[in-house]
Order: C-alpha cells, then sequence, then structure tokens
C-alpha cells in the first residue's frame, strides 16, 4: 500500500513541473509576439511560459515557420517582433501616422548618434561642426530614438548617447551594423550631392542657433 501511494507522488511529482510540448510552446511564443505593441526579449517570454519551457528554441521554430510568409518573425536589437514581409510593405502605404517632421538639426544629430554611436555631446558637435542645442537632444529623446549610454571614463564622466530598439524598429534594422552606407542613401535620393571635401569648411564660425545652412545653403555633413 505504501509502495502504491509514493509511486503516485512520483508520478504527479514529475508531471508537476513538465514543460508543454513544443509544439505548445510555440503557439504561446506565436501568441505574446503577435499581441505585443513592442518587440519581446526571450526572457520576456520564458518569464511568461510555464515553467520548464524554452523559449529561445519555440521562437527559432516560429521564425521558420513564417519564412516566406506575409509577415516574419525578426529580431530587434536584442528583442522580438512579428512583423509585415518587406517586400508587402506597398500594401501598407494608405495607413500612415502622421508624426512631427525633425529638423535638420535633428536628422543630423540622430545620423550621428547612429553611425558613431556610442558618442558624447562634445563629439556630435565636433562632428556636425556647430554646437548642439538642448532642444534637439531633447526631442529624440521624447520620440525614443536615442537614450543615454554609460559614462566615458574621462574627466568629466560626460555621458553618451546610443540609438534604441525603437529607432532601429521604425527602420526595420536588426543592429546598427544594418544602416546603410553613402552610397545607398544618395542612390534612395536620401542625401544630396554635396561639394568635395575641403571645398568648404565644416561649421566655420558657426552656431545651431544662428542657422544650419551654410552660404550656399548645404554644409558638407559627411565625408567619403
Amino acid at each position: 500500500m505504501t509502495n502504491v501511494t509514493e509511486a503516485s507522488e512520483d508520478e504527479d511529482t514529475g508531471t508537476l513541473f513538465e514543460a508543454p510540448p513544443m509544439a505548445e510552446q510555440e503557439r504561446m511564443v506565436e501568441a505574446v509576439l503577435f499581441a505585443s505593441p513592442e518587440p519581446v526579449t526571450i526572457a520576456d517570454l520564458e518569464a511568461r511560459m510555464p515553467h520548464g519551457s524554452d523559449a529561445a528554441q519555440a521562437l527559432e521554430l516560429l521564425r521558420k515557420r513564417y519564412e516566406g510568409r506575409g509577415v516574419r518573425v525578426v529580431r530587434v536589437g536584442d528583442a522580438w517582433a512579428i512583423r509585415t514581409a518587406p517586400d508587402l510593405g506597398f500594401l501598407m502605404q494608405k495607413e500612415t501616422v502622421e508624426t512631427r517632421k525633425l529638423s535638420r538639426a535633428a536628422i543630423e544629430t540622430l545620423a550621428i548618434v547612429a553611425y558613431h554611436q556610442p558618442c558624447t555631446r562634445a563629439e556630435i558637435e565636433e562632428i556636425r561642426g556647430v554646437s548642439v542645442s538642448r532642444g534637439t537632444i531633447d526631442q529624440l529623446l521624447e520620440m525614443e530614438w536615442i537614450r543615454l549610454g554609460r559614462r566615458r571614463m574621462t574627466p568629466g564622466r560626460p555621458v553618451t548617447f546610443v540609438v534604441t530598439p525603437q529607432f532601429l524598429d521604425h527602420f526595420g534594422l536588426e543592429s546598427a551594423r544594418d544602416l546603410p552606407g553613402l552610397k545607398e542613401l544618395r542612390a534612395a535620393g536620401l542625401l544630396e550631392n554635396r561639394p568635395p571635401p575641403g571645398a568648404m569648411p565644416l561649421g566655420e564660425g558657426r552656431d545651431e542657433d544662428e542657422g544650419d545652412e551654410g552660404e550656399d545653403g548645404q554644409p558638407e555633413l559627411f565625408e567619403e
């Protein structure tokens, strides 16, 4: 009688923390990603799933299942999300979101942070050749496209700035390493042809409050 009781308790103990079948775990991951407005990390997935679940494996199976479909499971920084397949983006063109336009100073500052992160305010000003107003930084922080990074171990311990997962998600990037190069930007019409380096001093004697344009209205911001 005692042996039967102990056997039953062992069976109960063995099934109490048994993880769901992998197919069910995959469904759980799919449900969370589909319902979440923001990308979700593997740690967040495992925190929601039953004890013993392998969110990483379930996520990989789900990613493969969605290959070639209208939506994909994509990585955004350290998190994951379900997004429309890039080649079907034209179907969403009528569904636009009204957003305030970035100032020229904000666009330049954002580009510098994206391509040179982590960078300090002084480094941004050195690259732009013009001082950066606090309003420009505040606007990008408010939009959650940049955030504060680690402090530099230099005198004054200045803070650094880096781009956020929201920035990567907005532009469909897995990491900042996927940013296009200057030739790609110009081919896409996102950068105008600039005078060759040295043709005009970069930001000499300029201040952001005095305007962002040089004598010909197009300052040299990038170098090949």
